[in-house]
């Protein structure tokens, strides 16, 4: 399984610091934050990943992250995304890396405390389809929202007013070679972007959809608020161990 870490968008949310640099490359606590993504991915067992991002500074990420060796990675991949197409979009540029493979893609604002190998170990035996890992959280309606029919997923909804559930689609998704074809299936929302919401309902339609718990704490970290939180749960984190 290859690793995608998705670290483009204009961070408008977080202007002005994101006026002079990309949003993921801004500190969380003592490392910058595509430093993490990148973690996760390597803890769950991925050595081959790819780093799509865009922008003015999309140069800087080749500057500090060069070919990974930081992560005991022998080689890092870079895409660039020409505007804001949405997370869909951007993990179609992923298609020629993935090579048909199965792929682990996370959010580059995405933190985690613990890691996912036994989740990338489960999809790793699973014959086709996508997993996607969820989180209760108390501020649903802030993410994708899973619609819960017993143990069974059968929808998911973007930022719905009314969350059907407490339960957020974190941004760490696992999908086999068949995600680029439903990327290509996709229209534009009115956003005017691709939503990878609209990606992992072709899946639940299609019955292929597996989840698992998050296990300890996760945060994004595209606002003030998550921004400073990241960095509190990291630094405490760090400080018990």
């Amino acid at each position: 399984m290859k690793g995608v870490v998705l670290a483009g968008g204009t961070g408008s949310r977080l202007f002005p610091l994101t006026k002079v640099t990309n949003k993921h490359l801004m500190p969380i606590y003592d490392r910058p934050m595509i430093y993490y993504p990148i973690q996760t991915l390597v803890a769950a067992g991925i050595d081959e990943i790819m780093v799509v991002t865009g922008g003015r500074n999309s140069g800087d990420f080749l500057r500090l992250l060069g070919n990974g060796k930081d992560f005991g990675l022998k080689h890092l991949n870079y895409a660039y995304q020409d505007g804001e197409g949405g997370i869909a979009d951007a993990l179609s540029l992923a298609e020629h890396f993935a090579d048909g493979d199965k792929i682990c893609v996370v959010l580059g604002d995405n933190i985690i405390e613990k890691d996912i190998r036994s989740a990338a170990d489960a999809f790793r035996k699973q014959e086709r389809g996508a997993k996607i890992l969820l989180k209760e959280v108390q501020d649903a309606e802030r993410f994708g929202v899973a619609e819960m029919r017993g143990e069974k997923i059968v929808g998911i909804e973007e930022k719905p007013v009314r969350p059907k559930s407490n339960y957020a689609v974190t941004g760490i998704y696992m999908y086999d070679g068949t995600v680029f074809d439903k990327v290509n299936k996709l229209i534009p929302s009115d956003r005017n972007e691709l939503e990878i919401t609209d990606v992992n309902n072709f899946y639940i339609r299609e019955g292929s959809m597996t989840y698992d718990f998050l296990d300890g704490w996760w945060t994004d970290a595209g606002t003030f608020e998550s921004l400073l939180r990241a960095a509190n749960l990291v630094a405490q984190t760090q400080h018990k161990q």
